[in-house]
C-alpha cells in the first residue's frame, strides 16, 4: 500500500509537493476546529441547564462561581453579564454583544484558511494538469509520434496531468465539506448563546422589580 502511494505521489509530478502540503493544512485545521467546536467547550451542558433553569430572585453565587471556573465560550459571556450588572440592561446587553463577536471571531478561526484551500487544491492540481500536457506536446515536438519512446512519454504526461487534477479534487472537496459543516455549527451556537444571554440578562435585571411586587403585595 505504502509502495502505491509513492508511486502515485512520483506519477502526479512536481504538483504533488504543494498538494501534499495543502492537504496536511486542510487536514490540520479540519482536526483543530472539531475539537474546539465541540459543544462541551462552546455550551457546557451543566451550565445550559443552570441557565435555562434559572429563576428571577435566585442568588447569583452559584452561577458566579461556575462560569469563574469554566473556560468555555458560553462561560466567558456569562461573566460579562455578571461583571457588569451595576450597569444599565442596555448597556450590559451591548458589552455582551461586543464580547459576542470576539468569540466568534475565535470560533471561526482557520475556516476562512479553509475555504482558501477549497479555491487553491483545484488550481494546484489544473497547473499539474496543464505541465503533464506541456511535457508531453514538448516532448512530441522534440521526437515525433512514431517512436516507442514517444508514447511512452505521452503516457507518462497523461498520467501527471490526471493524477494531479485528481489530487486536487480529492482536497478540495472534504475541506469544503468541512468548511460548510463548520460555517453552520458556529451560526447555530451562536444563535443558541445569544438566545441564552438575552434571557439570562431579562431575569437578571426583573429581580428588582420582582422584589418589590413582593413587598407592596406583603
Amino acid at each position: 500500500m505504502i509502495e502505491n502511494f509513492v508511486k502515485f505521489f512520483k506519477d502526479g509530478g512536481w504538483a504533488m509537493i504543494p498538494l501534499s502540503i495543502t492537504s496536511l493544512v486542510a487536514l490540520a485545521f479540519i482536526l483543530e476546529r472539531g475539537v474546539a467546536l465541540r459543544r462541551s467547550k462552546v455550551i457546557p451542558r451543566y451550565l445550559y441547564e443552570t441557565l435555562l433553569n434559572y429563576r428571577i430572585g435566585q442568588p447569583l453565587e452559584h452561577i458566579a462561581s461556575m462560569v469563574a471556573a469554566g473556560d468555555s465560550t458560553m462561560a466567558r459571556l456569562v461573566r460579562i453579564c455578571l461583571e457588569h450588572t451595576p450597569w444599565s440592561k442596555s448597556e450590559n446587553a451591548e458589552a455582551v454583544q461586543v464580547r459576542a463577536r470576539a468569540e466568534i471571531v475565535q470560533l471561526e478561526r482557520g475556516l476562512v484558511l479553509l475555504e482558501i484551500i477549497v479555491g487553491i487544491a483545484p488550481l494546484l492540481g489544473l497547473m499539474g494538469t496543464v505541465s503533464g500536457m506541456i511535457a508531453i506536446f514538448t516532448d512530441v515536438g522534440h521526437t515525433g509520434l512514431g517512436q516507442q519512446s514517444s508514447s511512452m512519454l505521452m503516457a507518462k504526461g497523461i498520467s501527471e496531468a490526471l493524477v494531479a487534477t485528481v489530487s486536487g479534487l480529492a482536497i478540495a472537496i472534504p475541506a469544503l465539506i468541512m468548511h460548510g459543516y463548520y460555517s453552520k455549527k458556529v451560526e447555530t451556537l451562536a444563535v443558541e448563546m445569544e438566545s441564552l444571554c438575552m434571557d439570562f440578562l431579562t431575569k437578571l435585571y426583573l429581580q428588582p422589580e420582582s422584589a418589590d411586587a413582593t413587598g407592596k403585595e406583603k
